[in-house]
């Protein structure tokens, strides 16, 4: 299961009116306040009986839940679980995030991606000590104005917590949605359609266990490629399984390919043998963790002559760059990289941050203590076996 706030807007919810749903297929609407009779009962029965039974579904305590509405984030359930029970070991109450050093809250999330979520948590944290007397605010407008929450996360939160009616429209929720109305269009280009319908079907005496099992349907059922058709409740009501168009739908965009960087990366030693790390500014997909310092290979240039440049240009350092340690391809959401790194020796300068946060030389045996990207692990592995 995935969770994204991608496409969310800092607007709250909007009323529920008949009116408004005038966006939606008119067959559908038509016929809408018999289908909403019907389709709720018959997702609260099936969750029921074959709803997932997961850790933040056993508690009410809204920062539990909101930890673990952040963690599914573009992650699956199956990532997650291990993450969240050390999390909350880790840092129990939102007081203990708020107070823990942010280097701490990075390297218990490192590994699980997407870390301005976790910056974002620490950030929220405080927030909430200091606006809001370390309670989880109850109100939509207040969750929303925290970082990183959305409208999904919000709705997530509230209806989970709180028992309020507020809608969500995750990833598992859209794919639902759009198969329930077949859809026509890929559901970035009808958002305000499917927060529509996702108001409107849910009931408001029992929004808890109807957002969550929403979610199920499509994390175990109404899957991607191969859906259960036959095992969901709402089968009959299904205008794609009807229409018999359910693979086709949801439609997705034409993607185009992914950007490739070549990266050339120094693994810097001095005459003591430590190994120069440096921290990452805290803006962008990687702010505020540790790395092996270099940069991005421009045209024409050598991987030598790159990681020469950069650790001039970044920490005002001269190096002599030596054998290639390794290679490492890694893929993230929008871009693809590959890492050349190669052992290089330290001759002059005293490194400076001037493009990062702070710069360190640090044992061999160190390195594990500090919060580093995914990719950065296999170097450190690679440095241990030496």
């Amino acid at each position: 299961m995935t969770k994204s706030d991608s496409h969310q807007t800092k607007n709250p919810p909007r009323d529920r009116s008949v009116a408004s749903l005038e966006a939606l297929p008119s067959d559908f609407v038509e016929s809408l306040s018999g289908r909403v009779a019907s389709l709720q009962p018959a997702l609260l029965a099936w969750y029921a009986q074959q709803g997932r039974d997961l850790p933040w579904r056993r508690t009410r305590d809204p920062y539990a839940i909101w930890i673990s509405e952040i963690m599914l984030q573009q992650t699956q359930v199956k990532t997650v679980l291990p993450y969240y029970d050390r999390w909350l070991r880790q840092f129990p109450t939102v007081t203990a995030l708020a107070q823990a050093d942010q280097q701490r809250v990075l390297k218990a999330w490192e590994g699980l991606g997407y870390y301005a979520r976790a910056r974002n948590l620490h950030r929220a944290a405080q927030a909430i000590m200091a606006d809001h007397a370390g309670e989880f605010p109850s109100t939509f407008d207040a969750a929303i104005a925290l970082p990183g929450i959305g409208r999904t996360t919000a709705g997530g939160i509230l209806s989970a917590a709180f028992n309020q009616p507020v809608a969500i429209l995750d990833g598992n929720v859209k794919r639902v949605l759009a198969r329930l109305i077949a859809l026509r269009t890929p559901p970035s280009k009808a958002l305000d359609q499917l927060w529509l319908l996702s108001e409107r079907l849910l009931p408001t005496d029992h929004p808890r266990d109807f957002n969550q099992a929403l979610m199920d349907l499509g994390a175990t059922l109404c899957t991607r490629h191969r859906p259960a058709c036959l095992l969901c409740p709402w089968q009959s009501a299904c205008a794609a399984y009807n229409q018999n168009v359910q693979l086709e739908i949801p439609m997705t965009e034409a993607r185009a390919p992914l950007p490739h960087k070549q990266i050339g990366v120094g693994v810097v030693w001095n005459e003591q043998g430590q190994i120069l790390i440096d921290r990452r500014l805290q803006e962008g997909l990687l702010g505020g963790l540790w790395e092996f310092p270099g940069g991005k290979i421009e045209p024409g240039e050598t991987v030598e002559d790159c990681i020469r440049r950069e650790l001039q240009e970044e920490l005002a350092i001269e190096v002599e760059v030596g054998d290639r340690l390794m290679t490492i391809n890694h893929t993230y959401t929008h871009f693809k990289v590959t890492l050349n790194v190669f052992h290089c020796r330290h001759t002059a300068g005293e490194p400076q941050p001037i493009e990062c946060d702070e710069v360190r030389w640090v044992e061999v045996s160190e390195l594990e203590e500090f919060p580093f990207p995914k990719a950065n692990s296999q170097i450190i592995d690679a440095i241990k076996a030496l």
